[in-house]
């Protein structure tokens, strides 16, 4: 766990911002001692947003196996795909 006094990023921005670039994890900040913040990179963040759609979109799935619902063989997944991607384009 990387834990830094809410100061650090007061008195050294550009050095904070590097240090949170370099580990690539989230840092928790503290005031007074007790745990206040949590501060990433904004790439760190966007990993951690696609992986908690992924998952959501993995138990949706599950919930629908396990309840029975038809699956999709792999031509009417791709031909969904190439519909999307090419509404996309017109």
């Amino acid at each position: 766990m990387n834990i830094k006094p809410s100061t650090t990023i007061r008195q050294d921005y550009n050095g904070f911002s590097k240090y949170c670039h370099d580990i690539d994890e989230p840092v928790i900040l503290t005031r007074n001692g007790e745990a206040d913040l949590v501060v990433m990179s904004h790439e760190a963040y966007r990993r951690m947003e696609a992986r908690i759609k992924l998952q959501s979109k993995l138990l949706v799935a599950e919930k629908q196996i396990a309840e029975g619902e038809p699956l999709l063989d792999h031509d009417q997944v791709m031909a969904r795909m190439r519909r999307k991607i090419d509404a996309a384009k017109e």
